[in-house]
């Protein structure tokens, strides 16, 4: 009798966990596309080159034009904020505690969907088990590349990607209805633009306290980030 007691509620526990317990559905017919001319130019016409290259640890902090590094972040931590997510249910964060977390604006319909997406879905395999965490929030401000539904983003992440980390609801990362949790972000971690989030897939890195220590770029690719996600697991 307990053992059936205890397997149900890893069950329960496990629905909650991860988005790709739904049934799969199609993906939209239009994912993965490559950027709209007028985006690539947008990209081109940026007067500062974004190297893809890791942040330097604070000890070999060297400035470079161009790449966006974290700055100390103070007062709040990530734990403080309550999120929803992409089944429209209150999360609070501080359940990440303890925990290193990469949190990433996603899109199903960028030209850095595949990559991204497959990356990331290798990397929280590979170290889901010593205290590592992916929050991703879907977010259509970027060339409208995130059109659906928050069922359909779940089930095309699901379908694709096979995706387990969690997934939240659709957010503003940039303007006047910028979610709380990217005011915070952002403010603790301002890029080469500032602090606008300037494409999908733009990452930050948060240590087990909740506090942000590295900002990439969307042209960082997760795989260039795992030396510093080890490290951060083994602080």
């Amino acid at each position: 009798m307990a053992s059936t007691t205890t397997a149900t509620a890893a069950a329960a526990a496990a629905a909650g966990r991860f988005p790709c317990l739904a049934a799969p559905a199609t993906r939209p017919a239009s994912a993965g596309r490559l950027l709209p001319a007028q985006q690539q130019q947008h990209w081109a016409g940026v007067s500062v080159s974004v190297p893809v290259v890791a942040a330097p640890r604070p000890s070999q902090r060297r400035w470079t034009p161009g790449v966006a590094y974290a700055t100390a972040a103070t007062g709040k931590s990530v734990h403080d904020f309550t999120v929803k997510d992409i089944d429209g249910k209150d999360i609070s964060l501080s359940k990440f505690k303890g925990r290193a977390l990469l949190i990433v604006n996603v899109a199903s319909q960028c030209g850095l969907t595949t990559t991204n997406y497959t990356e990331l879905s290798h990397l929280y395999e590979k170290y889901k088990t010593q205290g590592f965490e992916i929050l991703a929030f879907p977010c259509n401000q970027f060339g409208a590349q995130e059109p659906g539904s928050n069922p359909q983003i779940k089930q095309f992440a699901c379908t694709r990607f096979k995706a387990e980390f969690p997934i939240f609801d659709k957010v503003d990362v940039n303007g006047p209805n910028t979610a709380p949790i990217y005011k915070f972000l952002k403010s603790s971690a301002g890029g080469f633009l500032g602090d606008l989030v300037k494409w999908n897939f733009e990452k930050f890195l948060v240590d087990k306290n909740g506090k942000v220590i590295e900002r990439y770029p969307p042209t960082t690719s997760p795989f260039q980030i795992e030396k510093d996600i080890q490290k951060l697991l083994a602080a």
